[in-house]
């Protein structure tokens, strides 16, 4: 596999998010390459246990053929997929890092919420 440091983002399939996230996870921990888990409105899937087993799937791979040590599960303003208040974005989040740091995964999860500016913001 190639060399170098991994990360996984499991994040809504909006462009808008993609560039933004993927240079905050490179740059706050160091990481040379994001594996990208893009579900529309993943935040709600996740919390709701919707295509769980698909995600859990995608996360393996990203954490054993990448070596990955680290999850970032993100929520953004103007979600199509999830069309919802910043707040139940946050809360679910939230929840997403609880759900999936429960899986007994050798990763550290971390949730961000992506603002109208697309600012990352960590929750």
């Amino acid at each position: 596999m190639s060399e170098g440091k991994f990360g996984t983002s499991l994040s809504c399939i909006d462009g808008r998010i993609q560039i933004p996230l993927a240079k905050w996870i490179k740059e706050t921990y160091s990481i040379d390459f994001v594996d990208v888990i893009s579900e529309p409105g993943v935040d709600k899937k996740v919390v709701e246990g919707l295509d769980i087993d698909s995600i859990k799937h995608k996360i393996g791979i990203s954490l054993t053929a990448h070596k990955s040590k680290l999850i970032v599960v993100s929520g953004h303003h103007d979600c199509a997929g999830n069309p919802v208040s910043k707040d139940v974005h946050i809360s679910q989040i939230k929840k997403d890092v609880e759900s999936i740091s429960s899986w007994g995964l050798d990763a550290e999860v971390v949730g961000v919420w992506v603002d109208e500016s697309w600012n990352i913001n960590p929750v």
